[in-house]
């Protein structure tokens, strides 16, 4: 495979995450999404057109190309790897992983990455529950539903944070939610959507903890599983 520059694996992983959410992804997006400017984008998509990593209409924003996408997903695998390397084996907290993973990310030997997944016993989601895609790009879906759409009195459990910033990372971590906690919706407050719900304890040694209420905009960010 080719080398590619650390600004140029930075677009394709940004437009890769963009993409799954509206499809083409426009210049002014991607220039808010890397906190750059519209020109910046610009050069840089002649560069990946150049490349053939991405496609481009006038007017219909640009998406990328199989092989773009196929470079995104070795980003994408190099970057969850090293965020559970950091958090299971240097034990990194949840909201530190991620900034530190993205310097490692650009380590591109496909040798070292194999051995890391290898050595890691090939984990299939990151700290985060985000899908590790495997040595073939292929990456895992799995049924989950928002918080904010769980069944009431419903056991389910964790799976996913969208908002991956330190500040909802740490404010979760102040209300004992994490990827595995396992919980129940206890009521939903129609004034404001605000959710009580109730965090069941891993051990029954340990008791459980009195019901805690957390705002729509929290639980829009959190994901569980369940059994219907």
């Amino acid at each position: 495979m080719l080398n590619y520059s650390t600004s140029e694996e930075n677009y394709i992983k940004a437009i890769f995450h963009l993409q799954q959410a509206d499809g083409n992804v426009t210049t002014n997006e991607l220039a808010a999404e890397l906190k750059t400017k519209p020109a910046s984008v610009t050069d840089m998509m002649k560069k990946l057109k150049t490349k053939k990593l991405v496609h481009y209409r006038a007017y219909h924003g640009f998406r990328l190309s199989a092989d773009g996408t196929k470079l995104a997903l070795i980003i994408i695998r190099r970057h969850r790897l090293w965020e559970f390397f950091l958090a299971e084996k240097l034990k990194f907290s949840w909201e530190e992983v991620h900034a530190v993973a993205e310097d490692l990310e650009h380590v591109s030997s496909k040798k070292l990455i194999d051995k890391l997944d290898e050595f890691l016993s090939f984990p299939r989601f990151d700290p985060h529950g985000d899908p590790i895609p495997d040595s073939n790009g292929k990456i895992e879906t799995s049924k989950q539903v928002c918080l904010q759409d769980l069944p009431l009195n419903k056991l389910a459990m964790v799976s996913h944070v969208s908002d991956q910033s330190k500040e909802m990372l740490e404010l979760l971590g102040h209300k004992k939610i994490g990827i595995g906690t396992k919980l129940e919706v206890k009521r939903k407050f129609n004034f404001d959507n605000s959710l009580e719900i109730k965090i069941r304890q891993p051990r029954r040694t340990s008791p459980d903890q009195p019901p805690i209420n957390i705002s729509e905009q929290l639980s829009n960010n959190i994901f569980a599983k369940y059994d219907e």
